[in-house]
């Protein structure tokens, strides 16, 4: 099945060396397999994969984030809409629009707003390159995080996980991927596999704690 019978493009910023990569829609085709449009300096990807009931999960690299993003989507999302409008993904942390699919020059224009939006940010923090914008999301990530909270969380979610008390979007919990990550005073969990996530306050070891009292956690 074709992904796309127009003329669509894919796009998305690569984290390392900051290139647009681009490819259109109509070279992917949806089949079991895990499809990749890889960025040419070869440290970036986004993969593409169609899930046994029908949705499309994109794993998309983030051009502030350590990790890439992972989303699940309807394969609606990815027909090319009426008018030029551009369907996008974006940062759930800094809402930077990380991807783009749509009409080649409305995926060019928003491309163009989301560099705006990523050299204000900079700007804002003092930055020059993409690489120090990096290496500050992880100085700050570190800062954040109190070791005693984030042992006690990984704890909690390794034990929940064993029991079989976590529940996602995967139809086979055995491939589920569970990882967490303290950020703002809140706790972030999520699938790798799925993209469901949940997020809850965790404001120091105390509600750690309380956390490790849970006899459950859905993930949505």
């Amino acid at each position: 099945m074709i992904l796309s019978e127009k003329e669509t493009l894919l796009a998305y910023r690569c984290p390392k060396c900051g290139a647009g990569v681009l490819s259109m829609m109509g070279i992917f085709s949806l089949s079991g397999d895990m499809l990749k449009l890889k960025c040419s300096c070869g440290e970036s990807e986004l993969s593409i994969q169609r899930q046994p009931d029908g949705k499309i999960r994109l794993s998309v690299p983030c051009i502030v984030c350590a990790k890439p993003h992972v989303y699940l989507l309807g394969q609606n999302s990815f027909v090319r809409r009426a008018g030029g409008d551009v369907f996008r993904l974006s940062c759930p942390y800094t809402g930077l629009d990380l991807c783009f699919v749509g009409e080649k020059d409305a995926v060019q224009d928003a491309i163009q707003e989301a560099d705006n939006a990523l050299l204000a940010l900079m700007r804002d923090a003092g930055l020059e390159d993409i690489e120090e914008l990096h290496q500050g999301d992880e100085m700050l990530e570190a800062r954040e995080q109190d070791p005693q909270v984030a042992d006690t969380i990984r704890y909690a979610i390794r034990e929940l996980d064993d029991e079989g008390k976590i529940t996602c979007n995967c139809q086979n919990n055995a491939i589920a991927d569970y990882q967490f990550r303290l950020h703002d005073g809140e706790l972030t969990v999520w699938c790798e596999e799925c993209g469901a996530s949940v997020n809850m306050v965790m404001a120091g070891v105390t509600m750690a704690e309380d956390f490790l009292q849970r006899d459950s956690l859905e993930l949505k």
